[in-house]
């Protein structure tokens, strides 16, 4: 591939040159060229003897073209001609003898028409012209670097029987995102939260939750805009993925909590499945109060795979049992629930046990651990049937991101009245949507319900009884006996009428909040050890799973490693037969398996690296990294079919061990200390290692296996299936 720089030339008037035109031969035909002449004349003989030369070279080609191919130039009138195989000449004209008047073709004679009256040019100084000549050659220059010519050489070489390599070029290096302003301490701190995390705004201390650069802040005070916004920690979390250090006292979280404890309040406990049992707040009766209600939510049960036909049962019965070890009472099963906030999974069956037995007793706490989804879930509840309809186009949606400890103060949303008429309209809602095939969704539906079936294994659907498309609202004529039993909207009696388009900046009326009773989002608590307390953003993202777990499952002899990235190892040191190893955490992570002799020169030489990926940075990312410490366990195999035990490693997953029945299995793990490390046993997914395909040769790794998606009693059946039955 080569590239052709065209640079255009500076024509110099000192350069005073006369090219000899050419007769090409071309296809059999003679084509007459022009002259072209290009000097700066100095006399008026030379310049008529120039216009004379152009006037009947013109006058020759246009005759010799109208000619055609039939007419030959005779070789006396030629005036100059060019071979072929010859050297092109050039003349130059102030070096040259002159010739007389007598040896010219009669046609090459000047005659008086033929003379142009001299123009006196005004003369330039050498100053001018070399001034002149820079600013020519920096317009050619501009023009050279504007066409971003790559500094890499252009030419490659390429042979058939070598396939080219990918190009090595390096991508640029994304810039880290500057943060802009300056605090300004002797401005009063404001009234209003932040709609994305509930803290306080104000512009004192940029180290402070709700902090806003004092610019931005007086500004939005001036418009009175504050309502509306959020603090420079969400908007950053939001649109560049970059977590600010905010530092919380957990005096402040004790002090949230402490008001619980004088209300007649609903507690939801959300749990985070994949770090069970360290999610749930132990002692949580004394913090919220002992005449409490408390309903356990079990979430991202859709990142779990299936090892069984009935693994959510099995599920169920251990968060109980975790739950009663911790002193959280479970007298009705009813209150146990598995969801997944993201996915929708089990949200429907929750709010109609939220409607049906707390019925509007009181507000409802959303409280648990950082990361177990407890704002995912909030905004879910706001477009569902548990938020008044009209909450959710006013009400901004809470800040979400893998970076633990998001929410920093209380959210809320108003909560609907479940009456009688309304318990009637949601039931019949659900019904119909039991009913509906995939050819019944709009589009919309549709795609959200196959986009969260590749993410997780198993997919709700939720719905809106009391509230529609907008697009379908235009002409539909909604009546509710009980908003207007209750006096919600009073002001504007819209009967009869079309529901208008909703306005931007719309706040709830008076009517509408003066008795209601409001759902919370608590700031999430921090436990004492977490591997995501070790990591940056960056890091956290490639930790925290996001999608369907799918199982890798290894076989390791005696004497063998495991790497969980650079975050553990698994040394698998005394045993009689080779045991597998079942990691059941974020596809992200790189596992790396090698002998016991070689780990920690591997260690040493990789952590930080691709082969050992989390953290990322190489030696100066390892070497802020805590160190590993070891621990010694001494396990006896189950069975082939059944885990011993989960080596967990907090948020980040864990490790199933399954060994044969009896076998004797010494271990020793290598982890941070504030990372968590711990045996759990029973496991959660005891027959995990059944999640695999056939083992790859000469390796000790199996293919993976993922189960098929599942969906709750809400998500529609193909149409073939409604035919069936």
């Amino acid at each position: 591939m080569f590239k052709l720089l065209q640079v255009p030339a500076l024509r110099v008037t000192s350069w005073n040159c006369l090219k000899q035109a050419s007769v090409c031969k071309e296809l059999g035909k003679w084509r007459l060229c022009h002259l072209y002449f290009g000097f700066l004349s100095e006399g008026s003989a030379s310049l008529h003897r120039v216009k004379a030369l152009r006037s009947h070279s013109s006058a020759a080609s246009s005759k010799g073209f109208e000619r055609g191919e039939k007419a030959q130039i005779a070789a006396s009138e030629t005036h100059c001609s060019v071979e072929p195989a010859r050297e092109e000449e050039f003349a130059f004209l102030e070096f040259s003898e002159p010739l007389d008047q007598e040896h010219f073709p009669v046609q090459l004679l000047v005659t008086e028409s033929m003379k142009v009256k001299e123009v006196k040019t005004p003369k330039v100084t050498s100053s001018e012209l070399r001034q002149r000549a820079l600013e020519l050659q920096l317009r050619a220059l501009r023009d050279v670097a504007s066409e971003e010519v790559d500094g890499e050489p252009c030419i490659e070489f390429h042979d058939v029987d070598f396939p080219l390599e990918k190009s090595s070029r390096k991508k640029k290096a994304k810039k880290e995102h500057k943060v802009y302003g300056t605090p300004d301490s002797e401005v009063p701190i404001s009234d209003t939260c932040c709609s994305g995390c509930g803290a306080l705004m104000h512009c004192t201390v940029p180290e402070a939750p709700g902090y806003l650069p004092s610019e931005k802040f007086k500004q939005l005070v001036e418009e009175d805009k504050l309502k509306k916004a959020v603090c420079q920690r969400c908007f950053l979390l939001v649109h560049h993925q970059k977590a600010l250090n905010v530092t919380m006292p957990k005096e402040e979280y004790w002090e949230i909590f402490s008001r619980i404890k004088s209300e007649k309040a609903l507690v939801l406990l959300i749990v985070d499945l994949l770090d069970l049992p360290d999610s749930i707040i132990p002692d949580l009766p004394q913090l919220v109060g002992k005449n409490k209600h408390i309903v356990i939510l079990g979430n991202k049960v859709d990142l779990l795979p299936g090892d069984a036909e009935n693994y959510l049962q099995r599920i169920k019965r251990q968060l109980v049992q975790y739950c009663a070890e911790a002193g959280i009472p479970t007298s009705d099963h009813k209150d146990i629930h598995l969801i997944s906030a993201k996915t929708g999974y089990g949200i429907e069956n929750l709010i109609t046990r939220l409607q049906t037995a707390w019925k509007y007793k009181g507000d409802v706490y959303l409280v648990g651990t950082a990361n177990a989804g407890k704002s995912t879930l909030f905004n879910t509840l706001l477009e569902s049937d548990y938020c008044k309809s009209r909450a959710s186009d006013v009400i901004h949606k809470a800040t979400i991101s893998p970076w633990p400890g998001t929410t920093l103060n209380l959210l809320k949303f108003p909560i609907i009245n479940p009456t009688p008429y309304r318990l009637f309209r949601r039931a019949e809602r659900l019904r119909q949507a039991a009913q509906e095939t995939e050819e019944d969704l709009n589009p919309k539906e549709l795609k959200r319900i196959k986009q969260f079936s590749r993410q997780g294994y198993l997919v709700g659907r939720i719905g809106r009884t009391f509230r529609v498309d907008q697009s379908s609202r235009k002409n539909l004529v909604e009546f509710d006996p009980d908003s207007l039993s209750f006096g919600e909207d009073l002001q504007n009696d819209s009967f009869g009428k079309p529901d208008p388009e909703p306005i931007e900046q719309a706040e709830l009326s008076y009517n509408e909040i003066k008795d209601a009773h409001w759902f919370y989002d608590t700031p999430g608590i921090v436990k004492e050890y977490d591997v995501l307390s070790l990591l940056n953003e960056q890091e956290v993202k490639m930790v925290v799973p996001t999608q369907a777990i799918t199982p890798r499952t290894f076989i390791l002899k005696p004497g063998m490693v495991l790497f969980l990235g650079a975050l553990a190892r698994v040394d698998y040191l005394e045993g009689n037969h080779p045991c597998w190893f079942t990691v059941v955490a974020s596809s992200r992570i790189p596992v790396h398996i090698t002998s016991l002799d070689k780990a920690d020169a591997i260690y040493q030489k990789h952590a930080g690296s691709t082969l050992l990926a989390v953290p990322m940075g190489g030696e100066k990312r390892m070497k802020e990294f805590l160190p590993l410490v070891a621990q010694d366990f001494e396990l006896q195999g189950q069975g082939i079919n059944t885990a011993v035990t989960d080596i967990k490693l907090s948020s980040a997953g864990w490790v199933a061990v399954t060994a044969s029945q009896g076998e004797r299995l010494l271990l020793r793990t290598h982890a941070p200390e504030a990372a968590g490390l711990r045996l759990r046993n029973p496991p959660l997914l005891p027959h995990v290692v059944n999640v695999k395909g056939d083992r790859i040769r000469k390796t000790p790794l199996y293919k993976t296996k993922k189960p098929q998606a599942l969906g709750d009693k809400c998500v529609p059946a193909r149409a073939e299936r409604k035919r069936k039955s």
